[in-house]
């Protein structure tokens, strides 16, 4: 009798995909924090609406390369280009910070609004580096063959 090999690799049995979802949940939330309604209330209407596009971007991103698993080197790619564009959303954050005059007690709660826009990057760069690990090990096991 042959041996039959099932290949399942679902999306959610890898890491990656953790992480992933995590940058979409930490985005989303910035939407209901104080730094997100002081970017929003600048006199600059660019200043709110560039942050706005810079958090939902790479939440887009995240989620799109969710289901990209079976093709990793595309999905590497865009997870870099979220990495990038959430970069933009922390340079938001951090200006919305120095615009309320920078990082005092009084202002804890901002502070702690821009450390979910950290812990998405930090999320999107550890499944970046996963990914890019699943991909070396592939191309290993290819060489073996």
């Amino acid at each position: 009798m042959a041996k039959i090999e099932a290949k399942h690799d679902t999306v959610i049995q890898r890491p990656q995909t953790l992480f992933l979802a995590l940058t979409v949940i930490f985005n989303l939330a910035v939407f209901f924090t104080p730094i997100y309604s002081h970017a929003v209330q600048d006199p600059a209407a660019w200043f709110g609406m560039g942050m706005a596009i810079s958090l939902t971007v790479p939440m887009l991103l995240a989620l799109i390369s969710i289901f990209l698993y079976n093709n990793r080197s595309n999905q590497l790619k865009w997870v870099k280009l979220a990495t990038y564009i959430q970069i933009v959303a922390l340079g938001f954050a951090v200006g919305t910070l120095f615009s309320l005059g920078g990082f005092g007690k009084f202002l804890w709660r901002e502070v702690l609004s821009s450390g979910l826009i950290v812990l998405s990057l930090i999320s999107l760069w550890q499944a970046g580096r996963l990914i890019k690990k699943d991909e070396e090990l592939v191309q290993s096991m290819d060489r073996i063959r």
